[in-house]
């Protein structure tokens, strides 16, 4: 069949504009906590830069570091670890360092966040603090008639196969703090001894009757309390926020011991091929009107405090915004862990029990 010339191209034309078009369309991939990625702000965001944001979610500090350190590293632009890890990934070359003249909101930081030295290292900065937050506990207010005041709850037989508990390191250290650990440094949770360490596995056995499942994401410790298989956990302020979205009866408290608690970071990856694009996103993520809207979601606390401006009372109270030194003192945020593998060790042993 004998097309006209120009027709004979059209084919050709379709590929070379498909291809046009996607470059100017980059894509930016990140490796975040779940509600990181949420579309009520990413989207500005997309629209604003002519871009699409892919998101990955990430269970847990230790999965961050697996994928970064087993050739994922350049699938990825930009990752949110926790202060547990950030420290490691800053100083083993799987981060960019930071151009902050690209990220002018940076002066507006929390300065009690920023003074860290969680990630300086080699005279720069990794990372840029986005939201931090307690691990609390998390209940069915049907099930308990005041809020619960002690993590020793969860050892109470009374709910066996009722409670659930992160699949992460913040279980062992909520044991040590149940063993006395943390007194009087809290900071020696994240340097426990081998007889500590053998003590806290001992005592997360004793838990495991309890247990009806270990959970690794957020969205599955949500359905455990939906579908009433648990009526108590360690979690996330932003499981609490999506069960009372949901419409069920959940309550939130830090017990008697206070709790351990993280500061994530967003940081660029040593290999992304879009770091103008990346220094723009960590700009647009902790400038205080997109820092209201991450609030809005996860219910965590921002790391931009000019964000309170744009609340209303109830909000900067629920967020300890109007009080934030006392609310701190509640929390032993995360550190590095020197002997992160024995801990790993440890836990693993603990969830392979029968």
């Amino acid at each position: 069949m004998n097309l006209p010339r120009a027709a004979r191209y059209l084919p050709l034309l379709a590929l070379l504009c498909t291809g046009s078009c996607s470059k100017k369309t980059p894509t930016l991939n990140l490796l975040v906590w779940e509600g990181y990625a949420d579309p009520s702000f990413i989207k500005t965001f997309e629209d604003e830069n002519h871009c699409k944001i892919s998101a990955s979610y990430m269970g847990s500090s230790d999965e961050l570091v697996a994928k970064l350190r087993g050739g994922s590293a350049g699938n990825y632009d930009v990752i949110s670890p926790s202060s547990d890890v950030a420290t490691s990934i800053a100083t083993s070359g799987l981060a960019a360092p930071l151009d902050l003249t690209m990220i002018p909101s940076y002066a507006q930081l929390s300065p009690q966040l920023t003074s860290l030295p969680l990630v300086h290292a080699n005279g720069q900065i990794y990372g840029v603090p986005f939201m931090w937050g307690p691990d609390p506990i998390v209940y069915d207010t049907t099930a308990f008639s005041a809020a619960p005041d002690s993590w020793n709850v969860f050892w109470d037989p009374k709910y066996r196969g009722k409670v659930s508990v992160w699949d992460d390191l913040s279980t062992v250290y909520m044991a040590a703090q149940v063993l006395g650990y943390d007194k009087p440094d809290p900071s020696h949770l994240y340097n426990l001894s081998d007889p500590e360490l053998d003590a806290v596995k001992k005592k997360l056995l004793e838990l495991k009757p309890n247990i009806r499942k270990i959970w690794s994401t957020g969205g599955e410790l949500t359905n455990l309390f939906e579908s009433h298989e648990i009526v108590i956990a360690m979690g996330w302020p932003l499981n609490t926020a999506d069960l009372k979205k949901a419409g069920f009866p959940a309550g939130e408290t830090i017990p008697k011991e206070n709790t351990t608690g993280w500061i994530d970071h967003l940081m660029i990856t040593a290999g992304s091929e879009n770091k103008e694009l990346a220094h723009k996103f960590l700009e647009y993520m902790i400038a205080a009107s997109t820092q209201k809207l991450v609030t809005d979601k996860t219910h965590y606390v921002p790391a931009n405090p000019q964000s309170a401006h744009l609340m209303t009372a109830d909000e900067v109270k629920t967020l300890h915004l109007d009080d934030v030194e006392n609310y701190q003192k509640r929390i032993y945020f995360w550190q590095n862990v020197p002997r992160r593998a024995k801990y790993n060790e440890i836990w693993n042993e603990v969830k392979a029990a029968q």
